[in-house]
């Protein structure tokens, strides 16, 4: 699998909330950054650390949380993704779009990092 295909895998199983494929395309001490802004935002160590502080936490949040590719970009063991969150908080009811992009590094076909860059205040205006 190229390390492009890997990052395809990856959001299928975030979509999907295939947690096993998950794991099973990370590094074990993998290092989830995310925005210090960013709600809930923190970096986390490990695939079942990310299960549980990123994605089982959003469910509690969030009606709706996605993300839309718009472009991927081939840095050899890195890959950049372009695109944007789109989502509808739970308590609120409102619905955002933020500006997003991702870098994965990878490893011998596994991911060993990630780091967010987002635009933050528009997900804070639709909690709040």
């Amino acid at each position: 699998m190229t390390n492009i295909e890997v990052i395809q895998e990856l959001y299928r199983a975030f979509a999907a909330k295939d947690y096993a494929a998950f794991t099973r395309l990370s590094a074990p001490d993998l290092a989830w950054v995310q925005n210090e802004g960013f709600p809930g935002g923190a970096t986390h160590h490990g695939p079942q650390a990310v299960i549980d502080g990123v994605f089982r936490a959003f469910d509690d949040v969030w009606e709706s949380f996605s993300f839309d590719t718009e472009r991927v970009l081939d840095a050899g063991d890195t890959v950049i993704v372009i695109g944007a969150y789109k989502g509808r908080n739970r308590e609120t009811g409102k619905a955002f779009r933020s500006a997003t992009a991702h870098v994965y590094e990878l490893k011998g076909g596994k991911l060993v990092r990630y780091r967010q860059f987002a635009d933050t205040k528009v997900i804070w205006d639709a909690m709040g």
